[in-house]
């Protein structure tokens, strides 16, 4: 199926924001940084009012170097012009409407991936440590499991968009759900199910619907039930189809269940934290150089001690620190936050918890990309989501670090 750059601007009379969701595993910040800006300059959004989010599909061209994928350069030029054509397109579409904002539960796709184990099962990392004690992705019928490590958030969130005529014109909705994986080929993954599926389930007339489905803090989080037995086998796509149909309703529930109004106010507010890295020390350095030389003359490097040898020795080039943009959108009394990070579910939970508007969302993998985000808590625990690559390698109290500028960024574009 196509990839897409979905693009929502909302304009209150005096400030412009544009949200923007691309079917990518991830939007590295330059990447986005350039979109941006030439967005701004061909509409006059401020480039500190757009957001750029990945869905977090793992079937989508490479832009970001992770593990043993690097990007194609000509598709990292192209999908920045991509992106930033479609922003500009949804702006030249602009004309009244009315937006409502709410949230109804589907419970029943969301799993937390990482287990606690029993005492007396050993869980070794990548680095010749057995000190984890979880297993990310355990297995189905693994007896080593305890419970779930970590809750999830079964809330899918929407902001809602009708003409004055109340026919509906876009959804921008909101999940804490990874990805489901089951497109082998290039594919948009459920999000891309939800996007062509969610007008229908509205009652949208026309072409002219755009459905959005946003990643929320599912870092922890996937559509597997390893306490259950294995389901049968089923074909290709089919997961992701009963996934997008059981959130498309779920979405048009919290949609019917909104009051529209066409006199809301628009505030955006951003913050860049400056966070250090956890860069691997002089002899963890040289266990993996031993470790690839060992390895050397192989197309392609063979289990995680390879894999993460490689990523070790890319780690030690690091800068020490490096900057992470957070980001506050208010649409009337709905808060999104936009994280550069694969949020662990708890960070979302926190922030809705706490926000000071009736209702707030976590948009992940948005405006950059600074890996794993899990808790302190949860670095304590160790396991995939923790072990230092660059897809995790943050310092272990950047989530707090994180979650104190969401909820200042919000109390500054709350109403007073």
């Amino acid at each position: 199926d196509k990839l897409h750059a979905r693009c929502l601007v909302l304009d209150d009379g005096k400030t412009k924001a544009a949200l923007c969701v691309v079917d990518s595993c991830m939007i590295p910040r330059e990447l986005g940084d350039a979109a941006r800006a030439e967005a701004s300059q061909a509409t006059g959004i401020p480039a500190g009012n757009i957001l750029i989010s990945a869905t977090h599909t793992h079937t989508a061209p490479t832009v970001g170097g992770v593990f043993q994928s690097d990007p194609d350069e000509r598709y990292v030029a192209f999908l920045s012009k991509k992106i930033a054509a479609g922003i500009t397109a949804a702006h030249a579409k602009l004309a009244p409407a009315q937006v409502g904002w709410g949230a109804a539960d589907e419970p029943n796709h969301v799993f937390n991936r990482r287990w606690l184990t029993q005492p007396g099962f050993e869980n070794k990392n990548p680095f010749g440590e057995a000190t984890d004690k979880v297993r990310t992705n355990p297995g189905y019928g693994n007896k080593a499991l305890d419970k779930q490590a970590g809750p999830v958030d079964p809330a899918v969130s929407v902001l809602s968009v009708r003409g004055p005529d109340g026919a509906p014109r876009a959804l921008f909705a909101n999940y804490s759900l990874h990805y489901v994986g089951d497109r082998p080929a290039l594919s948009a993954d459920y999000f891309g199910v939800f996007a062509e599926r969610v007008g229908a389930v509205l009652g949208a007339k026309g072409d002219g619907f755009v459905g959005v489905l946003s990643n929320g803090t599912s870092g922890d989080v996937n559509n597997i039930n390893f306490a259950g037995a294995a389901p049968p086998k089923r074909e290709p796509g089919e997961r992701s189809r009963e996934v997008a149909e059981a959130v498309a309703k779920a979405a048009k529930t919290a949609a019917d269940g909104t009051t529209y109004r066409s006199d809301v106010m628009l505030a955006v507010a951003t913050k860049n934290l400056t966070l250090k890295v956890r860069k691997p020390t002089a002899a963890e350095v040289a266990r993996a150089e031993g470790i690839l030389k060992k390895a050397e003359g192989k197309k392609v490097l063979v289990g995680a001690e390879e894999v993460y040898a490689r990523e070790t020795v890319l780690m030690a080039k690091y800068p020490d620190t490096v900057p992470v943009r957070v980001q506050a959108i208010r649409v009337g009394d709905l808060g999104i936050v936009a994280i550069p990070c694969e949020g662990f579910t708890q960070i979302g939970l926190d922030i809705k918890q706490k926000s000071p508007l009736r209702q707030t969302f976590t948009v992940s993998l948005a405006n950059g990309y600074n890996g794993y985000l899990p808790t302190a808590a949860q670095h304590a625990l160790g396991g995939y989501e923790t072990w230092r690559a660059r897809s995790s390698y943050l310092e272990a109290g950047a989530a707090d670090a994180v979650t104190a500028a969401a909820l200042e960024l919000l109390g500054q574009v709350a109403p007073r």
